[in-house]
């Protein structure tokens, strides 16, 4: 004999008008960020800079993020439907792929054009890099500031890209401030590639988590440990196998296991049982749980997939 628990949760409503103001605040960052990013590419080229074609280039990684997550947070209003019984989240998946394999070919570039530059450095238009600069501390200062009232995690991770820019312009600011008073074109190479590298080793870490969780790998074992003790320190719990914890988006996740019972109960026992699963499971926020219940002298159907 066998019984499920079967839930989803419902934590993750919200409103109508939360989830437009979000998308409006996403939805002007992007736009701010591609226009400024086009500026970056020819203010790069006319300045012949290229820190400022690196941070182009970051900008561009930037503003395919902020549109990732500006279309996932349109679709993510779908519900569930046949096709995709779980939803749109794991779009976002998808969306950290394309763009860390964005980001790894547009620095590979802006390295292929900064090595050179340190065995003979060009001197660059140091007013032309200061007032890029100036605009690009004010474009992303802004639009940082939109998404600073941001509440969901998509808005705050975003912010936090955006301010990364504001740090990086306030660099060349006081490189090109520098190059106006000594000829040291030097630092226009070197603050390039420590721009690339620095966005190179968060993509590659980034892209590492995207490809495990796509390849639904355990998102936390801190959490499935964690998920297994307080099931396995239930009183009528036996034993518990088949258990599979992964990962949606990297924010919310889904667990199946089948779980034996130590004797039977009856109908009420078993409301009771459940209830007391989902208190203990509640604190972990899953998205959607598939619980089987099973007996010591039951064969379990899934045995030769062990």
């Amino acid at each position: 004999m066998s019984d499920n628990l079967h839930q989803h949760s419902t934590s993750h409503g919200h409103n109508h008008i939360s989830k437009d103001m979000s998308s409006s605040r996403i939805g002007w960052a992007f736009i701010l960020n591609v226009c400024f990013t086009i500026i970056e590419f020819i203010g790069g080229w006319l300045t012949n800079s290229t820190a400022i074609m690196a941070d182009a280039v970051h900008d561009l990684g930037d503003s395919i993020s902020i549109g990732l997550a500006w279309g996932l947070n349109k679709l993510s209003k779908k519900s569930h439907d046949e096709m995709f019984s779980y939803g749109y989240h794991r779009f976002s998946l998808l969306g950290a792929l394309i763009n860390g394999v964005v980001l790894i070919a547009g620095s590979i570039w802006v390295l292929t054009i900064s090595f050179p530059r340190l065995l003979s450095p060009e001197m660059p238009d140091a007013q032309g890099m200061l007032w890029l600069a100036i605009l690009g501390v004010t474009v992303n200062g802004y639009a940082a500031f939109k998404l600073s009232d941001g509440k969901t995690l998509n808005e705050r991770v975003l912010n936090w890209h955006l301010l990364e820019d504001v740090l990086g312009w306030v660099a060349v600011f006081i490189v090109a401030i520098v190059l106006m008073f000594i000829e040291l074109p030097i630092l226009d190479p070197i603050l390039s590639i420590g721009f690339t590298l620095f966005i190179l080793f968060n993509v590659l870490k980034n892209l590492r988590t995207a490809i495990r969780l796509f390849l639904q790998a355990t998102p936390e074992q801190a959490i499935q440990e964690k998920i297994k003790i307080e099931l396995s320190t239930l009183k009528f719990i036996e034993d518990i196998h088949h258990f599979h914890l992964w990962s949606l988006d990297g924010e919310r996740h889904v667990l199946t296991a089948h779980l034996v019972l130590n004797h039977y109960f009856d109908k009420q026992e078993y409301i009771e049982i459940k209830h007391e699963i989902s208190t203990r499971l509640s604190p972990f926020h899953l998205e959607h749980t598939t619980l089987e219940f099973e007996f010591v002298d039951e064969i379990c159907r899934d045995s030769k997939n062990n």
